[in-house]
């Protein structure tokens, strides 16, 4: 049941208006404590200390800072220059000396000159085209310099040990500024040009001036040792007396009888470019904001470097550094302003306000309405898990109790948990479109409802934890759980969502509508339903925005994410386009620590961990601190960093640089090292180079957590080294700086080597293939001479039994025959079989006289005119040869398939042609060989040259065979009774 807790009437109205006022007492009291309480310096500033542990100088006498972005350090053991990440002492500027590792005075000119005084010698300048020393040469006695100054209209002024000195812009020498300036001629300490064109010196008998257009120092008051000047933003001239007091400097003297004292304690002061004023003690840093509000410190409880600060800048991007005598230490303005609030918070909720406004309250105190600055007022008493702020601007707020409800108009009503619930904690509270209350709780009691005062049991939704809520365009109210899971509650239903719609995420952590879509963020990334489907956000560099548990999208288009890792920011144009595509890689910027967020989102509860309030300011909450952001007015780092390339080393030998390229590495150079650096001293951690080697690399390198480039095997030749960066901003230094560099190769690496390399293979293949091309001819030589071996024995074999014995027999038989009386069917049978049997010895006889001719590789023309000579011989016709052009020895397997073909021809013409003349031409040209047999014999029949070869006869298919393993054309033209020409065409490429 609620419970009112509205003011009665009577003495227990008056018990509780005096109870409201003794609160009330406390309150003021409280937020009197509250703001009387220092301010600590680091929610405004993250701090960096830098000991001799990690390589800093110590006892810094000077900072400055050039147009190249370089923070050169001056010490009593050297000087040292730092990028941000490395410190590195050198003995060189600009590829120039120090005349002495002692230096007491740094400053940089206007054109980018470097000016530097030795605590015992003269003054050195440094520039990119030279350098030069001044001592007595130059005007100045080497006793020791305080101090430098460069003057508005480039004159450079020394405070030496034995006065001032000036070098007028083109002047060759110093000047000492003599007795006829008004100043002492000892005990120079410091030099100031004031805005208003005053020309201060601090000195030990006090400070002197000069206004603009006068000659003479005048001698301002106080009349005490005044050496550390410092000018205020309203013109102010404040000095030091060596001591631990700053005094108001006066140009003219106050009435008779006026003290002098300090007014401020303290040494070393300074102010910002913002006009706060900054003072050094021994024991740290002082801020100090203004009369009437709290100063901040930096001291040894907050980790600065060592004791006795000694000198303070503030470089080009608004960083303060501090020099003391155990290190350094950097001051850069936070763009997240975390609260500062006693006590410490514990488990922060944030709350929208009824106007807007935001709300914090956590687990051991009370609701407060808080600004930028910190508590404002109270504005609920009890401690807070989760809250829900409806559209009407009622509030209402879970506890560790129950659920109280906040009106409009300021009076609470408690609604006490059912007794089931009793000690536990709300995790997320949601009203739906009839106004019922959605409360989820821990320890899997799934969710409850809370309507006209009564608690009830959701129904259908999962008694699973339900660690977030938010209400879709439509009314519906959605829950996420563990396990990537999402309940959907509609008008008498509830549904389902996870992994089937592509949702995986783990525990959920927050919810977010946006229109008709659901931002959902989970412990493994955040996710977008729409279409009915969950789409995963991925970002540039494999980003997975992990651990979200604050969503909030702003009404200009941009999506805030606050993570495990920090609060992120998705440009409305960037977002657009995943929206398009949701295969791209998102585009983002973070705010972490080096922004100054103190912890991470919380990871379960109390969410969401980021709201927007209704000026625009996004609040977020760790676990322990609430910070904000101003979306409109995002501390920016404007200036691009310039990029330098410090060093090369080749094959692990160091080349100097010259003007910024190195003319040449050592011939054959093969493994290659170049350093580089982009000066921004804000967050070098964010700093992103790109480098290409052009010649080598086809597009640009990024360099992830190093600050060099290697190259492996490298080829002789021109290479140009191309470096770009940008600062934590994003803002490219596109000109980037670049690097000449030539390989000169080896002898083995040169034109000449690979030609002659070239020449001496091509001979050895070529002699490899001339001895190949030998054997082979040789092998084949000797195989050609063992078949005609073969051939004559098998020859001589079957002419000295076979046929010989057939003869014998064939007189034999004719013997017999003469005794068988003539005309008589035995005679006439007899003469047969011997006609029959001398036509079987003539071609026997015939057949190894083709295997007794030589095929060699004897003169092509020769051999083939003795075996048409020879055929002439056994059968009646007329043989002649005619050859055209110069004979030339064909190739052997072409030698040897052009005889065979010519053998089978001539053969066939001479036995079967029935032909009275034979004729063979053999013609050698250039372009081809030709050789052609014709006879004057019966020609072939029409049947066998339409088939291309006789029946149970193969020699015509062999020929053709014969003719196309060599590549050559053989061409038949014969027509019964006009004769056979039978032509042979060889490619000359082919033949020779």
């Amino acid at each position: 049941m609620a419970r009112s807790q509205r003011p009665n009437s009577g003495p227990s109205m008056i018990l509780r208006a005096l109870r409201a006022a003794c609160l009330l007492i406390v309150a003021a009291a409280y937020q009197c404590a509250c703001a009387a309480a220092p301010r600590p310096l680091l929610t405004d500033y993250t701090h960096t200390a830098w000991t001799e542990r990690d390589g800093a100088p110590t006892g810094v006498t000077k900072f400055a800072q050039g147009p190249d972005g370089w923070l050169w350090i001056a010490t009593p053991t050297g000087l040292y220059r730092f990028d941000g990440v490395r410190f590195e002492r050198t003995d060189t500027v600009h590829g120039h000396r120090l005349e002495s590792s002692n230096i007491m005075a740094l400053t940089t000119a206007p054109d980018g000159a470097l000016w530097i005084g030795y605590r015992v010698g003269g003054v050195s300048v440094f520039r990119k085209d030279g350098a030069h020393t001044y001592a007595e040469g130059g005007g100045l006695q080497p006793v020791g310099v305080l101090h430098i100054e460069a003057a508005p209209d480039g004159t450079i002024w020394a405070a030496m040990r034995d006065g001032v000195a000036v070098l007028a812009p083109g002047a060759s020498r110093f000047r000492y500024l003599g007795p006829e300036s008004g100043l002492p001629a000892l005990g120079v300490f410091q030099i100031l040009f004031a805005r208003d064109g005053t020309t201060w010196v601090g000195t030990n008998t006090g400070a002197w001036f000069r206004k603009r257009g006068e000659t003479r120092f005048s001698r301002a008051w106080p009349h005490v040792t005044l050496v550390w000047l410092c000018e205020a933003p309203d013109g102010t001239i404040w000095g030091n007396d060596f001591k631990q007091g700053y005094y108001r400097v006066h140009t003219t003297e106050p009435a008779a009888g006026a003290l002098a004292a300090p007014e401020i304690e303290g040494y070393g002061m300074f102010f910002d470019r913002q006009g706060a004023m900054w003072m050094m003690h021994p024991d740290g840093l002082e801020r100090r904001l203004g009369p009437n509000l709290p100063d901040q410190r930096l001291s040894k409880e907050h980790g600065i470097s060592g004791p006795f600060p000694s000198t303070r800048f503030e470089d080009r991007e608004g960083n303060l550094w501090i020099g003391t005598q155990r290190g350094m230490d950097r001051l850069r303005p936070n763009r997240l302003r975390t609260v500062a609030v006693t006590p410490q918070l514990e488990f922060p909720a944030l709350v929208s306000g009824p106007l807007g406004q935001m709300w914090v309250g956590d687990y051991a105190g009370d609701l407060w309405r808080f600004d930028r600055e910190g508590r404002i007022s109270r504005e609920v008493a009890g401690k807070l898990t989760a809250s829900y702020t409806a559209p009407d601007c009622v509030l209402w707020l879970g506890g560790m109790e129950g659920v109280q409800r906040r009106g409009r108009d300021g009076a609470l009503t408690a609604f006490r948990f059912p007794d089931e619930l009793t000690g536990l904690r709300v995790h997320a509270m949601q009203q739906d479109r009839h106004g019922a209350l959605w409360v989820a709780f821990s320890a899997g009691k799934g969710v409850y409802k809370l309507a006209g005062g009564e608690w009830s049991k959701a129904g259908g939704v999962p008694d699973l934890l339900a660690t977030s809520m938010a209400v879709d365009a439509g009314g519906n109210v959605w829950m996420g759980h563990l396990r990537s899971q999402v309940s959907i509650a509609g008008d008498g239903a509830v549904r389902r969502l996870g992994v089937d719609q592509g949702l995986k995420l783990g525990t959920i952590l927050t919810l977010h509508a946006d229109g008709k879509a659901m931002w959902v963020g989970g412990e493994n990334g955040v996710a977008l339903h729409r279409d009915g489907r969950f789409s995963a956000l991925q970002g540039e560099r494999n980003e997975q925005f992990r651990g979200v548990s604050g969503i909030v999208r702003e009404p200009g288009g941009d999506l805030w994410l606050h993570g495990a890792d920090g609060l992120y920011r998705i440009a409305r144009a960037d977002l657009n386009g995943w929206l398009n595509d949701a295969r791209m890689a998102l585009a983002f910027e973070r705010f972490d620590a080096q922004d100054g967020m103190q912890g991470h989102a919380p990871q379960l509860r109390p969410v969401p961990s980021l709201k927007r309030a209704s000026d625009g300011v996004l609040w977020y909450a760790t676990a322990v601190s609430v910070g904000s952001i101003d979306p409109a007015n995002i501390l920016r780092n404007r200036l691009a960093p310039p990029v330098q390339i410090t060093a090369v080393h080749a094959d692990g030998v160091r080349y100097p640089l010259a003007d910024g390229h190195v003319t040449a590495l050592a011939q054959g150079t093969r493994n290659l090292q170049i350093d580089f650096t982009a000066l921004s001293l804000s967050i070098p951690e964010r700093v992103r180079l790109r480098y290409r080697l052009v010649g080598f690399d086809r597009a640009w390198q990024e360099a992830i957590g190093r600050r060099q480039a290697y190259y492996t095997n490298l080829a002789p030749g021109t290479y140009r080294f191309e470096v770009i960066g940008a600062n934590e901003d994003t803002m490219w230094n596109t000109a980037g700086a670049t690097l000449e560099l030539a390989i000169a190769p080896t002898f083995v690496q040169s034109g000449w080597f690979t030609l002659l390399a070239v020449a001496i293979g091509l001979s050895l293949l070529y002699a490899a293939y001339a001895l190949r091309i030998r054997y082979l001819t040789q092998r084949m030589q000797e195989r050609l001479q063992e078949r005609l071996a073969e051939r004559t024995r098998v020859a001589r074999t079957l002419h000295d039994t076979l046929l010989q014995s057939v003869q014998a027999l064939l007189m034999t038989f004719d013997a017999h025959s003469r005794k068988v009386e003539e005309g008589t069917p035995e005679r006439t049978c007899l003469d047969q079989t011997l006609n029959l049997a001398e036509q079987l010895l003539a071609e026997g006889r015939d057949q190894i006289m083709g295997l007794r001719t030589p095929s060699s590789d004897e003169v092509l023309e020769l051999t083939l005119g003795q075996f048409g000579q020879s055929l002439a011989e056994y059968w009646p016709h007329a043989f002649d040869m005619q050859v055209e052009g110069s004979p030339v020895t064909l190739r052997p397997d072409v030698h040897a398939e052009v005889y065979a073909i010519a053998r089978e021809a001539l053969f066939n013409a001479s036995r079967y042609a029935d032909a009275t003349r034979i004729e063979l031409g053999l013609a050698y040209s250039a372009s081809k060989f030709v050789m052609r047999i014709r006879d004057n014999g019966r020609g072939l029949d029409a049947i066998v040259a339409a088939a291309g070869q006789r029946a149970g006869h193969w020699g015509l298919v062999g020929m053709r065979e014969r003719a196309g393993s060599i590549g050559a054309v053989l061409d038949i033209d014969s027509k019964a009774g006009a004769g056979t020409d039978i032509t042979v065409t060889v490619p000359g490429k082919m033949a020779y």
